[in-house]
Formats: structure tokens, sequence, C-alpha cells
């Protein structure tokens, strides 16, 4: 197998089990949103620190955290991605996974706007359309609904504001995120004090419960080391045009396993939305086209 074909394998896995994340946190909506973030937290800073240890790098999370400004750079991308985790792990539970799935599908537009308004990024005539379109969509559906978007808007916003502080850091994903969690980990043993404190809490009540609130750490390791994996080896063009594999299921399950709702102005905006995301698609291969075309004419002339 070629390293390119792993590398989509890996990423199709990954955006698989982040697609499917929702039949996970709906088994666990009886128990509130900020117990299942306080798991997902801590098992994830267990789970990711095991395998630096295990891969010798755990000195990398020492540097990573080693400077005044890197640590609050770490945790501002700890408080944006907890963030996110909360609202989607809420949307869920609360009957809004069709809103969430709304929000992924945004996102890689939001992460153009946020390039182009923090960095100066170029951004060409059919992703500057294709922002207008999302727009538009979000315009109508609020319109129609008579109430904004806000999870949808939230999810976006905090996974783009993520991915604005990331870029500022110069170790990997599984690094940078291993000190996000650890960070984290101190509250999400105070939350799980008050809700044993308080004689609510879910962990212990019964093994179900337990075992999947354990699992969540794997859930959330699993796909992101995939993903780390695929991205060393695949153009990113493909891998942007894979993640929308990720929202897909969740608008799938949202819909035709959850019932859902989706109505008239649903069917309105969502087909404006994945033809925006059609346009951006098409901007992102032509730059990636574009950028490989100079090295494959110097690979020709350097044969002849």
């Amino acid at each position: 197998m070629t390293e390119t074909r792993a590398g989509v394998l890996a990423m199709v896995a990954a955006c698989v089990v982040w697609g499917l994340s929702p039949l996970y946190y709906k088994l666990l909506a009886h128990i509130p949103p900020i117990e299942v973030l306080a798991h997902r937290t801590f098992w994830s800073a267990v789970i990711f620190s095991g395998v630096l240890l295990a891969q010798g790098r755990f000195g990398q999370l020492r540097t990573a955290l080693g400077s005044g400004r890197s640590i609050a750079t770490v945790a501002f991308a700890a408080l944006a991605i907890s963030t996110n985790w909360f609202f989607f792990i809420w949307s869920i539970g609360a009957g809004h996974a069709t809103e969430a799935s709304l929000g992924y599908f945004l996102f890689p537009l939001v992460a153009v706007l946020i390039g182009r308004l923090a960095f100066g990024e170029s951004m060409v005539g059919l992703q500057g359309a294709a922002i207008l379109i999302a727009g538009a969509a979000v315009a109508l559906l609020t319109i129609g609904l008579g109430v904004a978007p806000w999870i949808a808007l939230i999810l976006a916003g905090s996974f783009g504001i993520y991915g604005l502080v990331k870029k500022r850091l110069d170790v990997g994903p599984v690094v940078s995120v291993t000190g996000e969690v650890v960070i984290l980990a101190p509250i999400a043993l105070v939350v799980f004090w008050l809700r044993y404190k308080a004689g609510e809490a879910a962990f212990g009540a019964n093994m179900g419960d337990t075992a999947l609130l354990i699992f969540s750490g794997a859930l959330t390791a699993t796909p992101l080391i995939l993903f780390s994996f695929a991205a060393k080896r695949v153009a990113m063009a493909t891998v942007g045009l894979i993640q929308y594999l990720n929202p897909t299921l969740q608008f799938f399950c949202a819909v035709i396993i959850f019932g859902e709702p989706f109505g008239l102005w649903h069917a309105i905006a969502f087909p404006m939305i994945w033809i925006a995301l059609a346009l951006y698609s098409l901007a992102s291969w032509r730059q990636e086209k574009a950028r490989t075309r100079p090295s494959s004419s110097v690979v020709r002339s350097s044969t002849t």
C-alpha cells in the first residue's frame, strides 16, 4: 500500500469516527454536558500523555509549555476547543444535531474568512463567492426560523478560532492537543469533585455509563492521531474534500437516525451551503494544482 493511499484511508477513518460521534453522545444525553466534557478532557489527557510517553516524545510537551507565552497560547487554544466540544455535546443531547452539522459545514468557509482577516491571506474569486453564498444561507435560515443558527455559528467560530491559535504553535497536533487537555485536566477534576459532592456523578453509578465516559478519551484521541498521520501523506486539497464526510455523516445521523425536523428553510439553506462548499473546494483544488505545477515542470525538464 502506498503512503498516499494509507493517508487517504486514515483520513476517511478519522472523518467516519467524527461523523458518527453523535451516536455516542446521544447515549450520554441523560448526563449533564459539563460532566461529559470533563470526562472527555480527563481521559483524553490520560491517553495523549500515554501516547507521547510511548513514543518518547513527552519532552516535547515540556518544551511546548516551557514559557509563559506558549502556555498562554495553548491555554487559549484549550478554551476554544473546550467551547466547541461543550456546545457539540450539548447540541446532540438537546436535539440540535442538524444545526451542529451545519456548523461543521460552515467551518471551512469561516476558516477562509478568519485567514483573510487575521493573516491577510489571499481570497480568490470563488472563495469570496462561496462566503457570500454561505452568508446568504445563514441569513435566510435566520429569517425563516426567526432565530439565528447560534449553535452552528458558535461551533464554526470556535473551531475557526482554534485553528487560528494553532497556527501560532510550533509543535505537532498531538503534542499541542496533549498540552491543551493537560491544562484543562485540573478543571475536569474540580467538576468530578463537585458532581460527587452533590451525589449526582454519573461515573461509577452503573457500568454502562462509566465505560462510555472512559471511552470518550479514545473517541477523541483516535481520529486526531489518524488525521495527523493523513495530513503528512495527503495533499491538503484532498484532506479538505474528505473532511466533508464528517458533517455529512452528522447530518445523516441527525435527520435519518434521530429524526430531527428538516423543514423548508433547511431545505433552502443547506443546498446553498453545499454549493458554497463546492465552489470553495474547486478554488482549493485549483490552488493546489497551481502550487504543484512548477515542481512537475522542473522534474520533466530534469529528465530530458
